[in-house]
Formats: C-alpha cells, structure tokens, sequence
C-alpha cells in the first residue's frame, strides 16, 4: 500500500465540467483528493461575474483555481481574487490545445515561452501566500522530446514553480481537436518518471488515461501525485473507491444522496436550475443495475424536482441493495 503521506490526488480542470455543482458532489465521495474549478480565463474573472465565477461551497476544500492567460498583470490581479476568495491554490494552464485559446496565448502554446511563464510564476507568488502551480503537456507539434520539457520545467521552476501537472501527451496545435488531442497522441508515462527523477525536489503529478485506483497506486510509486478527470466525471464512484488508498471508510451511493438532497434545495432557493446540477449526476450508479434507467430519469426534464430524483434513486438502489 503507498504511503499517501506526501501524495495527491486530484480531480482535473474540465471545461464546463468541474463547476461548483460537481465538485460539491465529488467531495461527497472522498474527503482527500484535491478538486479543481474549470479554467477561467482571466478576462472572465476581470470583466465578468467574477463572484459567480469564483463561488464555491466550504465543502470543497482542498480546491484550486485554474487560471487561463499570460498577461502578467492579469494574472497577478486573479491570483489575488483567487487568495481573497478562499482559494488553496492557483494553478496556470499550459496544457489546453484549443485553437480558440492559443490567439490569447492561453494553454499548451505557452511551452514555447518558458521564461513567460516563469514570469508569471515569479509575479504572482511574490502577490499571494499561496502556492502556484503549473499544468502543462510532455511537448507541443514537434517540440516533443524530453529534453523540450525538461528544460520548460527547469526554466518555470527557477521562477519559483515547485508542483508541476504533466499531461502525459504532447499537444497537437495544428489539426487535431481538444477532443482527440486527449486520445490520439501516444502517452508517455515513461517521460513523467523520469521528470521526477531528474529533478527530485520539484513536486511532480502525472494526468492522463488512468482509470483505477490500481492504475493509481501504480503511479504513485514513481511520482508524487495523480489527476484523473474524465474517469472521475463518468464513474464518480471511482473517487470512493480511492479512500482505500487512505485506509477510510468508502462510503455507500444512498450515504451520498442522502448529502446531497440539503444542497440541491438549498441551491434550489438561491434560484439555480436543478437540471443544470443534476447533470452532474447521471455516473452515480454507473456499473450498476438500472443506471440507464438513473441517467434517462434526470436527462432531458426542465421541470425536473428533487421528489424525481429520490423517486429514480430509490428504484436503482432497490436493485442494488448494497450501494
């Protein structure tokens, strides 16, 4: 069993995803792993509804913000929202290889400037007292060697960065959708191992394809920290699982529901929609007897009520008397 003493697990920034409504549902399941908002760009959090963009529930903590920009000022003045508003930490996108991102000089593009991103390192630590992080690929296109990353990890964490995030797959800008940038480029976990060998000190997390909490255990005997997103998302009773890394209890999906119902209504009379929550939802009972019959119960109904829900709930749990 690995030591989870200095270890982490963490649930992945995913766009329109990894919303409050979630990560308030994630948290239900394991009380250790770290949870992460979207990436919000930095314009969203300046002109935008920054309080909608940054509210969140106690719960969720331990709970980073992902920021996606590279203007230094920006980026410094969200680190600061990021600390007044309660957040653990701030973590920089280089990862993303969205075409609609890279004219903004946001995501994975930014591995070709290392020293900007150091910079950015560098102005918001010296902001705020907690820590900032990086998220990023093993390469870019071309720039895909080991020692392209190496030397954008020993550039980033001269600027102070000491955690670093690595997508296991390098980012293709030209031609391929976010979508298939996360299936079609080949992992390379080896690289990631390696990283954390060769630069010991540094924190070292690795993101990509994993999907059990052996594919986890795996992992950690070679680096500090593993983020899983859309195993998570889809099969969310995988993050229970997880507490046995921990030696805790895994507690039971009607133990979750039974939490979840008091925030549903509580959401409910602060004028939030219940269908965009539930959602969230719908991997509850993946697996099990009656999953479809949960998922099509809570999809596609805009005048959805929590007596629905606990109504689809208790038939599934009927069929699964241990779940």
């Amino acid at each position: 069993m690995v030591d989870m003493t200095n270890k982490r697990l963490s649930v992945a920034p995913m766009i329109d995803w990894t919303t409050t409504d979630y990560r308030y549902f994630a948290r239900l399941f394991n009380p250790h792993v770290y949870l992460y908002t979207e990436m919000i760009s930095t314009g969203a959090l300046i002109h935008g509804n920054r309080a909608r963009h940054l509210r969140f529930d106690a719960l969720e903590h331990p709970l980073v913000l992902q920021l996606g920009g590279a203007d230094m000022t920006e980026m410094t003045q969200c680190a600061e929202f990021a600390q007044q508003h309660g957040y653990d930490e701030v973590n920089i996108n280089v990862g993303c290889p969205s075409d609609r991102v890279q004219h903004n000089k946001i995501g994975a593009c930014l591995m070709a400037e290392p020293n900007t991103v150091a910079d950015l390192v560098k102005h918001m630590q010296a902001a705020v007292d907690i820590p900032v992080t990086v998220k990023h690929r093993i390469g870019i296109d071309d720039f895909d060697s080991y020692e392209f990353m190496a030397d954008f990890v020993q550039k980033v964490a001269a600027g102070g960065c000491t955690r670093f995030i690595v997508h296991a797959r390098t980012a293709w800008l030209q031609g391929l959708s976010p979508k298939q940038n996360r299936e079609i480029p080949p992992l390379r976990y080896e690289d990631v191992y390696r990283l954390k060998q060769d630069f010991p000190a540094l924190d070292i997390e690795i993101n990509g394809g994993i999907e059990t909490v052996a594919d986890i255990e795996a992992h950690l005997e070679h680096i500090d920290g593993v983020m899983i997103g859309r195993a998570f998302y889809h099969n969310p009773y995988l993050l229970a699982e997880a507490n046995s890394l921990w030696g805790t209890p895994v507690p039971k999906r009607s133990d979750i529901l039974a939490q979840l119902y008091p925030y549903l209504e509580e959401q409910i009379a602060k004028g939030e929609a219940l269908p965009t929550m539930t959602r969230h939802y719908l991997g509850l009972f993946q697996g099990l007897v009656g999953a479809r019959k949960w998922r099509q119960a809570l999809s596609g109904k805009p005048h959805l009520t929590i007596d629905d829900i606990k109504y689809a709930a208790t038939e599934v749990l009927a069929l699964n008397p241990d779940a």
